[in-house]
């Protein structure tokens, strides 16, 4: 039987989409991808290993009633040091490449971790994690990186497999974290520092540069080193304001969750470091089966902006769940909870980094990834703050239900903005 012309006009742009996604996939420097792959599982290791035991290493230094505020300030301290360097970090390896500041970076994180993990006072320990804050340019290099080696029309299904990778580390790093615990509580930090320096020794070896000179910046001005100005820049940016005002809103709450969990734990359900650490590994194990097996589907059938509304609805739920885990003090909600929470949070950002990552010039990548990691700086600053003091005045539920509200407000800001309306290749 012959076929229509219809059934062969489909057949062939079947075909040409195909061959165009092919040489999409022919374009990634697998040898690059490889590494960044890397990277990012062993950032997702640092990160989280040291989570279990901050309540435990601020103890000796703080009484109970204070306990709360002083790790939430802790938080608070390194992402104001972020916020003040992420733009000048993303600045110069705009104009450098990526893998010297991706090194140095990597070198400042782990001396934070182990100055951290001397202790000795409380501003020794403010101390580390205003110098692992001031190298805070890791997350936003890497973002760069990526962008820098991945088509944009593929862009977006990569950054979901460099959330599976920092997942899949994240969900180790925790259970690590408090198993190492049990031979002393600093044990962690230097676990992480000798991680984070393995991790710099790999990059100089086998990390090749992934932005060309002729994308480079040819001069620095003092205005991109100004994280206010960079911040400006962002947010006037055409078509950026309201899903970087969207993303603040998840940010915020986002940072005094991630603040207060371990202490909350410790007051409502008295864990243990090694509890403590394998709830933490729940998000990660979240992020390898949502890039593993949902994030493919979603991106067959849904827009980047329309898989971020589902990730913050998600994250809505999950709230819920742990507001109300405190006020019946019932673990198992919590760890419910813990699960929808991580599904949202797994979905969101690749769809949002995708979204912003599209929104660029490839000469411009650093200066946006660095432009946004200072707005999530700006939340998980005010976040914490906001979430230790309401902890203490009104209860251990309060920050999960600002939670829901304030990511309501984002849903709402997105969805005005048309955003989730668009297709994630074009507006």
């Amino acid at each position: 039987m012959f076929k229509s012309k219809s059934s062969r006009g489909t057949a062939r742009e079947q075909t040409k989409e195909q061959a165009n996604e092919q040489a999409n996939e022919q374009a990634v420097d697998k040898k690059a991808f490889v590494f960044g792959l890397m990277s990012v599982f062993l950032c997702g290791i640092g990160f989280s290993i040291i989570a279990p035991v901050v309540p435990f290493l601020v103890q000796p230094y703080t009484n109970q009633g204070n306990q709360a505020v002083v790790v939430t300030l802790l938080t608070s301290v390194y992402a104001l040091c972020v916020f003040l360097a992420a733009p000048g970090l993303g600045a110069l390896s705009d104009r450098y490449g990526r893998r010297p500041l991706l090194f140095i970076c990597l070198l400042g994180s782990a001396a934070g971790y182990f100055i951290f993990g001397l202790g000795g006072a409380l501003w020794v320990l403010f101390a580390g994690r205003i110098i692992e804050g001031i190298a805070g340019g890791v997350i936003s290099t890497l973002f760069a990186y990526f962008a820098d080696i991945t088509p944009a029309a593929q862009r977006t299904k990569y950054f979901g497999w460099m959330s599976a990778a920092v997942g899949a580390g994240s969900a180790m790093g925790p259970a690590i974290g408090g198993l190492l615990a049990k031979f002393g509580y600093s044990v962690p930090m230097y676990a992480a520092a000798a991680i984070t320096v393995l991790n710099a020794g790999a990059g100089f070896f086998l990390m090749p540069e992934s932005l060309g000179r002729e994308n480079r910046l040819s001069k620095i001005t003092a205005a991109r080193l100004n994280p206010l100005a960079q911040l400006f820049h962002v947010l006037t940016a055409k078509n950026l304001s309201r899903l970087l005002i969207s993303a603040f809103l998840i940010w915020v709450p986002n940072g005094s969750l991630q603040a207060v969990l371990s202490q909350f734990t410790v007051d409502t359900f008295h864990w243990a470091p090694a509890l403590i650490g394998l709830m933490f590994s729940i998000m990660g194990i979240q992020d390898i089966v949502s890039q593993g097996l949902i994030m493919p589907k979603l991106l067959k059938k849904l827009s980047d902006a329309q898989i971020a509304i589902l990730g913050m609805a998600s994250e809505i739920a999950g709230y819920g769940f742990i507001a109300a885990s405190a006020l019946f003090s019932f673990y198992p909600l919590m760890i419910a909870g813990m699960f929808i929470f991580g599904f949202g949070d797994s979905v969101f950002g690749p769809a949002f980094n995708g979204m912003l990552s599209k929104s660029a010039e490839p000469g411009g990548q650093g200066r946006i990834q660095g432009g946004s990691q200072s707005i999530q700086a700006l939340a998980r600053i005010i976040g914490p703050v906001i979430g230790g003091q309401i902890y203490v005045s009104l209860g251990h539920a309060s920050p999960a239900l600002m939670g829901m509200l304030l990511i309501a407000g984002a849903i709402i800001v997105m969805y005005r903005g048309k955003l989730v309306f668009r297709t994630a290749e074009g507006p």
